[in-house]
């Protein structure tokens, strides 16, 4: 896109405008710019303001020297051309008065997902934890709430809901906060040329969700005078929470979506979840289910996430791209499989949970998220160096977000990584999935098959016994081939530098496969599953299967021309995979890549050690 010679980017209408211009992806505001707009508010509405009166009377302000030090390039620096690699910035917080239209597809209608701006640019006050003195707000699971927390839940998204569209609390712009940090609505600022700020693929996603969810409960609190409320959990980690819970299904309630896949809802024909949704998974028996549920859970919170950068994602700092990042395992399943389990993919973009823009307008969202802020809390305890990043440019990262009192508040990732200080607790369910235990394909197999022999013996003839599983290599694809479409299942000798490995060596470094230069329309639905020395001797390996490492899965984003196409890269550890399947000692691993849903374009495979 071209650059903006001279003129100042044009700031957005108030929120309730129903288009936007086309923002100038190349201009960065200085703080010292006089004010241009001023949004005006319907009477009555809880203006946006950024001033608080402090405990002792003072007005608490941000300076220009606090906006340096938490990353922002502001003012003369705004003005250079900044290369990514040339310093290391933490990722800062947006500029409100310079949010923009959200990048759309051709012929898609205008959305708006800008919440009423500051002020002025600097119109924000810092992040204070909330007292110790406090109550804690305990999360119930939902499937266990009783009637009087329902309806007070229900009333307290009444009143958001009937918020005016100018008030930064209403349901409207609660659900417009997501859309703006992961749709193209805010670039980074100090950055030239221009790039776009996104919360997902990296890891952000953790602490920016956390404080999503902190404000927007602690705005219900509010509106129903409760300091204890408390947002229910999706405790979709647990066979007795395995289904879209009963209170978001009543066409009546506020809880209501009407724009969610009717098969899933509970009374549909399929209505139990399957945290590794595909469009091409075979219908299970509910225990079946339960089961490979717990499989995938162990694989991406236990076995496949022993180091920080495995669960949380790639780091992502001050110049760089979203896109060229990992995201975690967590937030690839279940994670974004949810998503678009939920959403209605009848639907041209997918909405409302199954599109990021339009998450936030299912109140499930909220739900969902609460467990995912959940799973980053167990995460911690199942090992001794499963710990936050100590880097300052994760801890210095910052977002914005209007709290209970209408005031903006800059708040950073290091506020955000202990629930307790922030008077939050989850309810104590019990968790299955720690110790489920994965058995080789070819196990499974013979005992399926002897299973099926035992009851149907008098209709298998012997030359064809049900008993014998034949063992196919799979036909190799030779690395020189790549990049190629993922349109095929392909299987892939990919050389080891290391094997034997001692017990401290396995501890220091995690194997990982790496798939690279993953190429996807990001407008659109991607799945593929990713598995290890899988023979060819029936349906690829799945989540109950040793040999089965993970999945790639995009969670659709609305996206204007041009947009739309991104690489990024997929790392699974599979130290204890190859334990398991007796390959630890073997110079090389064969890679299987089996397309789910779409058809990626992939640049190539490697072996690789990760430390962090």
């Amino acid at each position: 896109m071209a650059s903006l010679p001279s003129a100042a980017k044009t700031p957005n209408p108030a929120a309730n405008s129903s288009f936007l211009p086309r923002r100038h992806h190349y201009f960065s505001l200085s703080p010292s710019s006089s004010l241009r707009f001023r949004p005006k508010y319907s009477s009555g509405a809880c203006r946006a303001t950024s001033r608080r009166e402090d405990d002792d009377g003072s007005h608490r302000r941000s300076t220009r020297r606090d906006v340096l030090l938490a990353g922002g390039l502001y003012g003369a620096a705004a003005a250079l051309t900044q290369s990514p690699a040339a310093f290391s910035q933490p990722i800062t917080a947006p500029d409100t008065t310079q949010c923009g239209a959200a990048d759309l597809p051709a012929g898609a209608e205008p959305t708006n997902c800008c919440p009423p701006p500051a002020r002025r640019f600097k119109d924000f006050i810092e992040f204070k934890l909330p007292s110790p003195k406090e109550p804690m707000r305990i999360r119930p699971a939902a499937h266990l709430v009783d009637k009087a927390y329902i309806d007070k839940y229900e009333k307290a998204i009444s009143l958001m809901k009937a918020l005016p569209d100018d008030d930064p609390r209403s349901f409207k712009n609660q659900a417009n906060v997501h859309c703006a940090y992961c749709n193209g609505a805010y670039d980074q600022v100090g950055i030239t040329p221009s790039v776009a700020l996104q919360i997902h693929f990296s890891w952000i996603f953790f602490p920016f969700h956390r404080y999503h969810l902190y404000f927007f409960e602690r705005i219900l609190g509010k509106l129903i005078d409760d300091p204890t409320f408390a947002l229910p959990f999706w405790n979709w980690d647990s066979p007795d929470g395995m289904q879209i819970p009963a209170i978001f299904a009543d066409p009546a309630s506020p809880l209501y979506d009407a724009i969610r896949a009717p098969d899933h809802l509970p009374g549909g024909s399929s209505p139990l979840v399957d945290l590794d949704w595909s469009r091409s998974a075979a219908s299970l028996t509910p225990e079946a289910q339960w089961q490979s549920n717990r499989d995938v859970m162990h694989t991406q919170m236990v076995s496949g996430a022993k180091k920080r950068t495995l669960f949380f994602g790639t780091p992502l700092k001050a110049g760089d791209l979203a896109d060229g990042n990992g995201q975690g395992t967590l937030e690839r399943t279940p994670h974004g499989n949810l998503h678009i389990w939920v959403g209605d993919l009848t639907r041209e973009y997918k909405e409302d949970m199954g599109n990021l823009y339009s998450a936030g307008r299912d109140p499930l969202f909220y739900c969902h998220h609460g467990n995912v802020d959940r799973m980053w809390d167990l995460w911690k305890t199942l090992g001794p160096r499963r710990t936050d990043f100590t880097d300052p440019d994760w801890l210095d990262a910052a977002f914005l977000f209007y709290d209970e009192n209408c005031k903006l508040v800059r708040c950073k990732i290091r506020d955000s990584l202990d629930n307790e200080k922030l008077r939050t607790g989850y309810q104590s369910v019990p968790i299955l999935w720690k110790d489920s235990k994965r058995v080789p394909k070819k196990i499974r197999n013979k005992a399926t098959a002897a299973t099926a022999t035992k009851k149907k013996r008098e209709r298998v003839p012997k030359t064809k016994s049900a008993t014998t599983t034949t063992k196919k290599k799979r036909e190799l694809t030779d690395l020189s081939k790549f990049p190629l479409v993922l349109n095929k299942a392909i299987s892939v000798a990919v050389p080891r530098p290391r094997k034997n490995r001692s017990k401290a060596e396995k501890e220091e470094e995690e194997e990982v496969v790496v798939v690279k230069g993953i190429e996807i329309d990001r407008s659109q639905v991607i799945k593929f599953d990713v598995a290890l020395n899988d023979d060819d001797d029936g349906a690829p390996a799945g989540p109950r299967d040793t040999e089965f490492a993970g999945s790639f899965v995009n969670v659709p984003h609305r996206q204007k021309p041009g947009a739309s196409k991104f690489k990024t890269a997929l790392t699974l550890g599979i130290t204890d995979l190859l334990e398991d399947l007796g390959a630890d000692g073997d110079d090389t691993v064969v890679v299987t890549l089996v397309p789910k849903v779409g058809e990626p374009v992939i640049g190539g495979l490697k072996i690789d050690y990760l430390a962090d």
